[in-house]
């Protein structure tokens, strides 16, 4: 069984910052792409920033500058460093990796239980 177990949302003001972090945990043997997705109420699931295991990494255009992706491979762990945050990037925060579990002969996409991030004064 492979888990990613999302933390370190909540409520900031216009202007703040945040930092999420996504940990996979499980029977793993390898993992590819790491990243985040948003979705806001009412609107479709869209990548916010993705990276890869040697640590390329793409953003959206409305983030780029902003926020800030990162991993740490010996811990298979992804983190989104979120700063000047604005009401628009209000959302339900979901991490995924694209790995490949023992026992498994492909990888696959695994996805977090998604985390609340709130702009608001």
């Amino acid at each position: 069984q492979v888990h990613l177990v999302e933390s370190g949302g909540g409520l900031v003001q216009p202007g703040g910052s945040l930092r999420l972090s996504c940990a996979a945990s499980g029977s793993i043997f390898s993992i590819n792409d790491m990243g985040w997705y948003r979705q806001a109420l009412g609107k479709e699931r869209e990548s916010v920033a993705t990276i890869s295991s040697g640590g390329n990494t793409n953003y959206a255009d409305s983030v780029k500058g902003r926020l800030t992706i990162s991993r740490v491979n010996a811990k298979n762990t992804v983190y989104l460093q979120m700063n000047s945050l604005k009401p628009e990037d209000t959302a339900v925060y979901y991490c995924y990796a694209n790995l490949r579990a023992l026992g498994d002969v492909r990888h696959r996409d695994y996805w977090g239980q998604g985390t609340q991030v709130t702009v608001s004064s």
